[in-house]
């Protein structure tokens, strides 16, 4: 593998704790092409896949009692494939469509910001902070156009909704947020309390599965959360996705990555005692709400170790649980607009983006692997644990902390060999087949999508 490569893989795998003595047993198809870009996305998408598989592989190996752990294989192909999986996505030969018509880049009075509506209340809280009336894309650009884009910023904040004025990296590096981002590492990691974490049984069989067995409480939403926990799906565990039964996810969103899963609603208020009988025996809890978001239902880290000892945590967040914007909801595209990244795929005075929400993706595998390497640590150590990520330290990384990698001497070409199809309640559904692979480890989900909120509130 290539030095540049190594070191961005060398990185991440730092990051959730593991042993570099590991490193080797990756090797990388590279090829030219591959989420092409200005900044070095492909190699952050592969650092991110390579140590969830690495992390599961380890793991793996561990609970099968390998005398090595087994071989790594990534192909950016397969990466860059999976890392668009939403552009693949065709719903009985429908493609969807990911972005409402209020959900883009705007002109202000004195540059540009980012608007994200693709959720009702989103939408009203965009509408509400512009004054105006009707879900009118003339209006609001009307609105938009006699405004400064920080002036938007913080209105359509106070209001409820989402708009992030475009920043140059220099800008964005003399914010408070940006500093207080950079204080912190790639992945944070806490321990929770003393107690010993269920034993996880041997695994014998293939394909090798690191995490059968193991319960994962889903309380993530839009990308990056379901992204890690439908790869924990992938690897063998039970994982039932959570939602407010108000607060439905968008239909397409939910085929894209409910695969390996089961989903239910749950009012936490009314529902509270199937919540705890679901959590009594859960080993892993992943949240992708805004920081503090779901503590009033004592569902902060140390709230959940105390009435489940041993259990793993996986919080992410956009922005950040820290600075003047920790409390903000935020996306992958808003964040993007903040940290100077949409300023330098495009300009200034014309705005582009990465070819992939390769920050959602980038960090869902990313919190794979420390959920993985969590597991892992366990085995020998005990003890609760949580681990925490944010998108805006992933741009960090992104921006600052990545070298390009070389070309390669292989094309990146039509998706084709990287897709699979099947049938599946929502209907006849073509996707992307999972990124992560590692010798004798599966290759696909053994369970498509099923209806939203559809499945009972247990474990299966």
């Amino acid at each position: 593998m290539h030095s540049a490569a190594m070191t961005a893989l060398g990185t991440a795998w730092s990051a959730v704790g593991g042993d570099p003595v590991l490193l080797p047993r990756v090797s990388t198809v590279v090829r030219e092409g591959a989420l092409s870009a200005r900044l070095p996305v492909r190699e952050l998408a592969r650092a991110c896949v390579g140590a969830c598989a690495l992390a599961a592989a380890e793991l793996g190996a561990r609970r099968a009692g390998l005398a090595e752990v087994p071989e790594v294989r990534l192909d950016d192909g397969a990466i860059a494939t999976a890392f668009v999986s939403e552009r693949h996505l065709l719903v009985d030969g429908r493609a969807p469509v990911w972005f409402a018509p209020l959900s883009k880049f705007w002109r202000t009075a004195d540059g540009w910001v980012r608007t994200h509506a693709n959720y009702p209340h989103h939408r009203a809280g965009l509408l509400a902070g512009l004054g105006v009336r009707r879900e009118d894309p003339d209006a609001v650009g009307a609105a938009l156009a006699e405004r400064s884009s920080h002036e938007v910023e913080q209105a359509v904040y106070a209001a409820g909704g989402l708009a992030v004025a475009l920043r140059t990296p220099k800008e964005w590096a003399a914010h408070e947020q940006a500093a207080a981002v950079a204080r912190r590492p790639l992945v944070e990691q806490e321990r929770l309390d003393t107690a010993r974490a269920r034993a996880l049984p041997p695994l014998d069989g293939t394909p090798l599965l690191p995490a059968a067995g193991v319960r994962v409480l889903d309380l993530t939403r839009v990308i990056a959360g379901p992204v890690a926990t439908r790869t924990l799906a992938l690897l063998g565990a039970d994982v039932l996705r959570v939602d407010a039964p108000q607060l439905p996810e968008l239909a397409d969103q939910h085929a894209d990555t409910g695969f390996g899963k089961r989903s239910a609603t749950l009012d936490l208020v009314a529902d509270r005692a199937a919540f705890e009988e679901l959590l009594a025996t859960a080993d892993v809890v992943v949240t992708g709400y805004r920081p503090g978001a779901l503590d009033r239902f004592g569902l902060s880290p140390q709230s959940l170790a105390e009435r489940r000892p041993g259990l793993v945590v996986a919080q992410l967040s956009a922005w950040g649980a820290y600075g003047p914007w920790g409390g903000r909801r935020g996306f992958d595209s808003l964040v993007q607009v903040a940290t100077g990244i949409a300023a330098t795929e495009g300009s200034a005075e014309r705005p582009g983006a990465l070819p992939a929400q390769a920050l959602d993706h980038g960090t869902g595998y990313l919190l794979a692997a420390a959920v993985l390497r969590a597991l892992t640590e366990q085995r020998e150590e005990g003890h609760g644990r949580c681990v925490r990520l944010a998108l805006a330290r992933t741009a960090l990384w992104l921006t600052e902390g990545i070298r390009p990698g070389p070309r390669g001497d292989v094309a990146y070409e039509a998706p084709d060999g990287w897709l699979g199809e099947r049938d599946s309640a929502l209907g006849r559904l073509r996707y992307a087949l999972p990124p992560v692979s590692f010798e004798g480890g599966p290759g696909d989900w053994t369970r498509a999508p099923g209806v939203w909120g559809a499945d009972p509130a247990r474990w299966g």
